[in-house]
């Protein structure tokens, strides 16, 4: 990675083209999930915490933040440097304060979640709430870039209730000095509904200089081809792509196609190794599990019933003997 202020240039952007990205996904990963996949599937170029709320009142001290973060993958240094610190915040927290904290750590990517579709975040004036508020995400984009002098990235959606100001927050994004910018291609009510659009990533691509990642929708190796052909950008983040098949980075990065049970398998097992090192609670792990396998099995024949048996698992030896029945 590089210190100092990237100031909107591809050229000395350190993430490479064609990349891969692993979301944040709230209540997801955590350092152990995060352990896990790199340790599983090291193919992915970058993966990302779940987001900080920066508080309003009060301050983090740097032990809260780095146990946010992950000690163990802190101290590796490969680890950290692929890592990103994404923070949730709005006008009135503590952001310069976070911030502050964040670098004493030596931490050297943020990303400011625009995104976040949840009812008590918008309310509070944060994650994607900002994107119907420009006065608002100027103050926030200004803060963070003043107080923040290393990468700075966005992950957006395409606006709140509509796209209206979709352009217009793409050319503040870059007049505020942000380095580059995600779109999950839907608005904040859309939630996971409809389709993505992804001629709006196809568009910020010629609208501004700063590097386009695209989000939304992408499930397959296929996808991914389809997504950097159809749009031009920079490179690609998968969410609930990545929950469903964690091993897709490899499968694109080697033109192949894995055994989904033997992978699913590995993915599981290497989890339930990392997880252990926390707690023995079986029942807490086999719980995690089963908030894992929404997408999991789509791809097997009658999906639904196959997922059904591991939702109804009573313990983790059950769950395991499912998936040696696949």
């Amino acid at each position: 990675m590089v210190c100092g202020h990237i100031k909107n240039s591809m050229e000395n952007f350190p993430i490479k083209e064609h990349s891969l990205l692993f979301a944040p996904l709230e209540g997801v990963t955590d350092e152990r999930y995060r352990l896990a996949v790199m340790r599983a599937f090291p193919e992915w170029d970058r993966f990302s915490t779940d987001f900080l709320r920066v508080p309003t009142v009060g301050r983090f001290n740097e032990k809260f933040i780095l146990e946010h973060f992950g000690p163990v993958i802190y101290q590796n240094k490969s680890l950290r440097e692929k890592t990103t610190f994404q923070i949730l915040t709005t006008e009135k927290a503590q952001t310069t304060q976070t911030l502050k904290s964040i670098e004493i750590l030596g931490f050297n990517h943020i990303d400011l979640n625009l995104g976040c579709p949840s009812r008590k975040v918008n309310s509070h004036f944060g994650g994607a709430y900002l994107l119907s508020d420009l006065r608002g995400l100027k103050n926030v984009l200004s803060t963070i870039r003043k107080s923040f002098p290393h990468l700075f990235t966005v992950k957006m959606r395409l606006g709140l209730a509509d796209t209206n100001t979709f352009i217009d927050s793409l050319k503040l994004m870059e007049d505020e000095g942000v380095d580059a910018i995600t779109i999950h291609a839907r608005t904040r009510n859309q939630l996971y509904k409809g389709t993505a659009d992804w001629d709006y990533i196809g568009q910020a691509v010629k609208t501004v200089k700063v590097p386009i990642i695209g989000n939304g929708d992408i499930w397959s190796v296929s996808d991914v081809a389809k997504i950097f052909e159809r749009t031009g950008c920079h490179s690609v983040m998968l969410g609930r792509g990545a929950l469903k098949t964690p091993w897709l980075a490899r499968d694109f990065k080697n033109a192949d196609s894995s055994d989904r049970k033997k992978e699913l398998t590995l993915y599981f097992k290497t989890l339930l190794d990392e997880y252990q090192k926390n707690t023995a609670d079986g029942l807490k792990i086999l719980k995690r599990f089963k908030s894992f396998c929404r997408h999991t099995f789509e791809d097997f024949p009658q999906g639904d019933k196959v997922r059904s048996k591991f939702l109804r698992s009573k313990t983790l030896q059950e769950f395991f003997s499912h998936l040696q029945d696949l």
